[in-house]
């Protein structure tokens, strides 16, 4: 049995269209049907794990509105815990607006909605009770991010943090973070970081992972034509929580990783293209 994976952060709708190519600046083209899926970085990831079979729970906010009702419907179909998750009257959800190429890339603008709301007193005292791994992203305001880390490291919860969106980060963040998840452009503007495990992603090229003083491993991808990538990068995030909280080591689960990334990228959509156990072993061959 593993321990239960915690989730603290955003809840977005997904505002989906796609084209081509992506627009130039001041060029108009033209896009599919728009398409509202739910998403959010951290929504994604508790969805990932639950879909995978984990004991999953979410905090977060979100509106009293119809894409609220999508995303709460949505994270607890995955079997995600969804109690702590606040309903804020006349607010609106969190969205991201995206744009997905001919090539299965994508582009994303969010407006944070209720996830701005959030405060360090949304976070439940029981909300890490029997906690193994936090899971924390930059999708809603530092004072949570700063808060809910606090927490798990004085209760030995292991905090797996991923710096997305990118943007300065307090050293106590950092110091607070036991395995830390970034891309490789991520990883180039952060420099010198000083968090002892971590995983650079590296798209196509799979992924490098640094535990402690052992030597950087290279995990290579599982090549797939993309069909969408959006949110490949939470269900990579959500699957090394997973495993890391049932208790393998960092190499292991980054492996395991990169194959339930690579099986999302072959669906449209983030929540809606992640594996349950069944899929991703009949994707992978096992």
């Amino acid at each position: 049995m593993s321990g239960t994976v915690v989730v603290v952060g955003s809840l977005n709708a997904d505002l989906v269209v796609r084209t081509d190519r992506f627009p130039q600046p001041g060029e108009t083209l033209h896009g599919s049907d728009l398409q509202t899926l739910p998403g959010g970085k951290s929504a994604n990831q508790a969805v990932a794990a639950g879909r995978l079979g984990g004991t999953v729970r979410m905090v977060g906010a979100v509106g009293d509105d119809g894409n609220g009702a999508l995303l709460r419907d949505s994270v607890a179909a995955a079997g995600v815990d969804t109690t702590r998750v606040a309903v804020r009257p006349g607010t609106a959800t969190g969205t991201a607006v995206i744009t997905v190429d001919g090539r299965g890339e994508n582009t994303i603008v969010v407006s944070g909605g209720a996830n701005a709301t959030l405060t360090p007193d949304d976070l439940p005292a029981d909300a890490l009770d029997g906690a193994a791994v936090l899971g924390l992203c930059l999708e809603v305001p530092m004072d949570v991010v700063l808060a809910a880390a606090r927490a798990a490291h004085a209760a030995g919860v292991t905090v797996l943090t991923n710096l997305s969106p990118f943007g300065p980060v307090p050293r106590e963040l950092l110091d607070l973070t036991d395995v830390l998840l970034v891309n490789e452009h991520e990883a180039a503007q952060l420099g010198d970081h000083g968090v002892a495990r971590s995983v650079v992603t590296r798209g196509g090229d799979g992924c490098t992972v640094h535990d402690g003083a052992a030597a950087p491993v290279s995990v290579p991808a599982v090549p797939v034509d993309a069909v969408d990538t959006t949110g490949c990068g939470d269900a990579f995030m959500g699957a090394v929580a997973l495993r890391l909280a049932a208790g393998d080591d960092l190499g292991t689960a980054a492996r395991f990783a990169v194959g339930v990334g690579a099986f999302a990228a072959t669906r449209p959509g983030a929540q809606a293209s992640y594996p349950t156990p069944a899929e991703l072993a009949a994707f992978l061959g096992t």
